[in-house]
């Protein structure tokens, strides 16, 4: 049904050090980014190899916001392992611990996710939702 999503961004440099490294245990990459210090409309783009975006994050350093409570946006993770690895780079990279890795039975028997919140405060999840 979505064809893609975009987030503002405060800091586009801290933002893509913080998408780089958290999507990459998921499998997704950056596909293109369009970065020049100091001017407007920067954006970088994120998805599959071979792939065209599926998340963009672009620079809005006056007056961004993220979407409001009940909005958070869910990665398909490969394996638990790449759930695990998401949540540490998240941590890592300025992210905020939202739901540490680990199956919740309330979503479903094998549904298995961490929570976190990016440096501008959108709450991401990453989920796995098959058998081990």
């Amino acid at each position: 049904m979505l064809h893609h999503v975009s987030f503002g961004v405060s800091n586009i440099e801290r933002a893509a050090a913080f998408y780089d490294a958290v999507l990459g245990p998921l499998g997704y990459i950056r596909v293109w980014d369009d970065l020049r210090p100091g001017e407007p409309d920067q954006a970088v783009g994120y998805g599959p190899a071979g792939g065209g975006d599926k998340l963009a994050i672009k620079l809005c350093p006056k007056g961004q916001r993220p979407p409001g409570p009940g909005f958070h946006l869910a990665f398909a993770a490969p394996d638990r392992q790449s759930i695990a690895q998401f949540h540490a780079a998240a941590l890592a990279h300025g992210g905020r611990d939202n739901g540490a890795p680990g199956l919740r039975p309330d979503y479903g028997p094998y549904y298995y996710a961490a929570f976190v919140v990016d440096p501008d405060g959108h709450h991401i999840e990453a989920v796995f939702n098959l058998p081990k």
